[in-house]
């Protein structure tokens, strides 16, 4: 779309090498690769990640691993990203109206990759493809299959959207420039586009996802309780995990668009709100992250946490060959839990409001949730082939008792 010749361009200069659409495309694009790599490495510690997501398995050796066929498929779009980026560069050379006025680059490789899924070419994945799109469909609204029908991999995909979510607000964000008469996707982004809290609408949809999944949890076992199901609290205190994103997220929109005085808190005030909920959010993220979906004692009693058995915070069973990387990955996820100290900082106190500060946020919680999976992929494996540790009976997910004692006996 062509931008206003009368307005002078102010582009940064993150913003004038990779507009918005493209940041957003090469964060979609590494997703494929980060799966294709959690893929493979588990498959090598002889983790069957499709068996544990209830996704068809391999019938022969000659067809190829699942890690292969994702690199193939990564491939497949990396290619013509580079060739449209490249092309982009040599058109604009770096001049802010050029880059503005060929925004339709980059958008239309947006709208391709979105196509790309929808083409029927079995050498493509398309049964990964369509897998996928399948589960998308059931989990965008909140849904989830039973154990036996892909269970975990509806929680797995539903955790990866909130990973995404300031993601999906960017592509909102740029759609609506887009589509804005007179206004430029690859011009500064406007986040108010289309009413000041959209985009914090946008970015509640995944945490609102997780937030319904842990509910229908709760009510199943409600519904159909056994002596090793609990009632159910496992799955409420989840649930009270994903409400308290709501606060931040809302509380950080009232900062940017509203003045604190127009409902009687100083902006201090106002601040010091979102500080506590964002707090709260971030160390009650990091505690489920280490006790509910790795299994790890670091949190749990002396006892336990000093049992012989294991390394000291970890566990009995584990399939990385070192205690230091469970170790590293403790410390890894909580820095990026906390990455909002960012903001708190005097000399870095516009980070955030940076684009190429934003996309640095954006990119380390994508980074964050690829390591993330290895060790909840890794400790479904122990729970479905070792059982589920004994301090976790009392709240069991009702279902892995019902529909297949193999199957987790609680949910992340």
């Amino acid at each position: 779309m062509e931008a206003d010749p009368a307005v002078e361009p102010e582009l940064d200069t993150v913003s004038l090498i990779l507009p918005l659409p493209y940041r957003i495309a090469v964060i979609f694009v590494l997703g494929v690769w980060a799966w294709g790599v959690n893929l493979h490495y588990l498959n090598i510690l002889k983790i069957d990640v499709p068996a544990l997501i209830k996704y068809h398995t391999r019938t022969s050796s000659s067809i190829p691993p699942h890690h292969y066929r994702t690199y193939r498929l990564a491939a497949t779009v990396t290619l013509p990203l580079l060739v449209s980026i490249l092309l982009f560069w040599l058109i604009t050379h770096g001049d802010p109206t050029l880059v503005i006025a060929w925004d339709i680059l980059p958008q239309l490789f947006l709208f391709c990759l979105a196509v790309f899924f929808l083409i029927p070419i079995q050498r493509l994945s398309r049964s990964g493809r369509y897998r996928f799109l399948t589960t998308l469909r059931r989990v965008s609204v909140g849904g989830i299959a039973d154990a036996d029908n892909g269970k975990f991999g509806d929680i797995l995909l539903a955790d990866v959207l909130t990973s995404y979510a300031k993601v999906l607000g960017d592509l909102f964000v740029s759609i609506c420039m887009f589509v804005t008469p007179g206004v430029s996707s690859t011009d500064k982004p406007d986040r108010s586009c289309g009413g000041a809290y959209m985009v914090p609408l946008i970015i509640s949809i995944p945490s609102m996802i997780r937030l319904r999944q842990c509910l229908i949890e709760y009510s199943r076992v409600r519904k159909y309780p056994s002596s090793s199901s609990g009632w159910g609290g496992q799955h409420l205190a989840n649930a009270l995990k994903y409400s308290s994103a709501f606060p931040v997220i809302i509380l950080s929109a009232l900062q940017r668009g509203t003045n604190p005085n127009d409902f009687g808190m100083s902006e201090t005030g106002l601040f010091r709100l979102w500080l506590f909920f964002v707090f709260v959010n971030s160390f009650y993220s990091f505690y489920w992250d280490v006790a509910k979906d790795w299994d790890l004692t670091l949190f749990a009693p002396a006892s336990v946490r000093n049992n012989p058995e294991h390394p000291w915070g970890l566990r009995r069973h584990t399939h990385f060959h070192s205690k230091e990387m469970y170790y590293g990955a403790i410390v890894i996820d909580l820095m990026l839990r906390c990455t909002w100290s960012f903001k708190l900082s005097p000399h870095l106190d516009h980070f955030n409001d940076l684009e190429g500060g934003i996309f640095v946020m954006e990119f380390l919680e994508v980074l964050r949730r690829w390591m993330w999976i290895f060790f909840r992929v890794e400790t479904e494996w122990v729970r479905t082939n070792r059982g589920p540790p004994p301090d976790e009976i009392l709240l069991g997910d009702m279902d892995s008792s019902i529909d297949s004692p193999s199957i987790s006996k609680f949910s992340d």
